[in-house]
């Protein structure tokens, strides 16, 4: 129902429940993939988790069409998608604080000229990146550890124009004024503007995950895996979470850009689904200048 001095309440639904069932099925699968099983699981929830949101988006989309979102309602979105992204916020602050905690706390006080690393964790040393425990290197047993021939921070590099994570980070920053590009023509009704830039955004997106896979191969080839220690342990979650988010970012962007080239959606007055992708964009790009700074450069 809609209405002046009324607010629409769409349907029961249980989208929310298969959604909650994909993205379970996705995680079980990612964490089956990296112990030693096959992607089949990952792939399966991918999917169910993808085809939901395309449901649900076309769900809204009708409602939207069909003038049932008031402003109210829309002013919910506003509020839920600016939520959503704070949660996001939190989510990353937790992974970047472990890696602050680990680097600047708990690694000098376990392996510094301490009391602590006398009497607990002899033969631990402070060192970065960290491939042992200091059970391991208190009981003599890192010696048989294997550690990457190199890590993945600027200093490893031959050239600044031959390290991947420069393209990564003048992709994903490039991605973000095309973004904005598409975001000022749609303001200036320029639809055909609007088409070329948001289809360059996500190409862009894609470009950026396939430099990922790269990067993530060419580590695999150094000896660096997620069960090296605590910096293959903190260089996969952070960058690999972040893939994850560029990855339904991506999506997210494609959705749009299909319904703006397909259906003729989008204009300046009705444009919260697209403004929704892009402030979610933006995001995923400050996320990875902290990556890029805290853990390649720093690292």
């Amino acid at each position: 129902m809609s209405g002046e001095g009324t607010y629409y309440v769409p349907e029961q639904s249980k989208l929310p429940i298969f959604a909650s069932i994909g993205l379970f099925i996705t995680v079980y699968g990612a964490a089956g993939w990296l112990n030693g099983g096959t992607p089949t699981l990952f792939t399966v929830g991918f999917i169910m988790f993808a085809m939901v949101l395309w449901s649900w988006f076309s769900i809204v989309i009708k409602e939207n069409l069909a003038g049932l979102n008031d402003a109210q309602l829309k002013r919910s979105y506003v509020w839920a998608m600016g939520w959503f992204i704070f949660s996001e916020v939190m989510f990353f602050a937790a992974f970047f604080g472990a890696l602050y905690y680990m680097r600047n706390i708990s690694l000098p006080e376990l392996g510094g000229d301490n009391t602590t690393n006398e009497i607990l964790w002899s033969g631990f040393k402070e060192v970065w990146p960290l491939m042992v425990t200091p059970d391991m290197a208190a009981n003599g047993t890192s010696a048989t550890v294997v550690g990457p021939d190199i890590n993945m921070s600027v200093t490893t590099a031959d050239s600044i124009f031959t390290w991947l994570p420069f393209w990564n980070t003048a992709v994903l920053l490039t991605s973000s004024f095309t973004v904005h590009f598409a975001h000022t023509a749609l303001k200036n009704n320029n639809k055909k503007g609007f088409n070329l830039w948001l289809g360059i955004t996500v190409a862009l997106g894609i470009i950026f995950l396939f430099l990922q896979a790269a990067e993530y191969i060419h580590a695999y080839a150094e000896n660096l895996k997620i069960h090296h220690g605590a910096y293959g342990t903190t260089f996969f979650m952070l960058t690999g979470f972040h893939g994850l988010h560029v990855t339904m970012g991506t999506f997210m962007l494609l959705v749009m850009w299909l319904r703006s080239v397909l259906k003729g959606h989008f204009s300046h007055e009705d444009c919260f689904g697209f403004e929704a992708a892009s402030w979610y964009w933006h995001f995923v790009d400050v996320v990875w200048v902290g990556l890029f700074i805290f853990v390649y450069i720093l690292g």
